[in-house]
């Protein structure tokens, strides 16, 4: 059994696997009036897909790269935008406050 050197390196960033994928797709096709924002790679992440559904549901996972985003949205029939020139919608901070107000966040 190997025990050691399992883990990555600290400061790897985990790249996108299928669970992420999956969990993407079945977010997509259970909420209405879903749109994906593509984020950009950052010091702590890679790019991730942000899927906004019409009530402000939000989920949120890696992907491997905005090309993949983008195409998975387009196969979808789902729009995606950049979220770097167009930020996210309110309607998602809107659905967080809710929630927080509720006492679930």
């Amino acid at each position: 059994m190997k025990w050691f050197g399992r883990r990555q390196k600290a400061g790897t960033m985990r790249k996108s696997d299928n669970p992420d994928q999956a969990h993407l797709r079945e977010f997509a096709l259970t909420r209405q009036g879903v749109e994906g924002f593509v984020e950009p790679r950052t010091a702590v992440t890679d790019y991730t897909l942000l899927l906004v559904a019409i009530d402000g549901e939000w989920t949120r996972r890696r992907v491997p790269s905005v090309q993949w985003a983008h195409n998975f949205a387009n196969k979808l029939g789902i729009p995606s935008y950049d979220a770097a020139v167009v930020g996210v919608p309110p309607r998602m901070r809107e659905y967080n406050a809710r929630k927080k107000k509720q006492g679930l966040i």
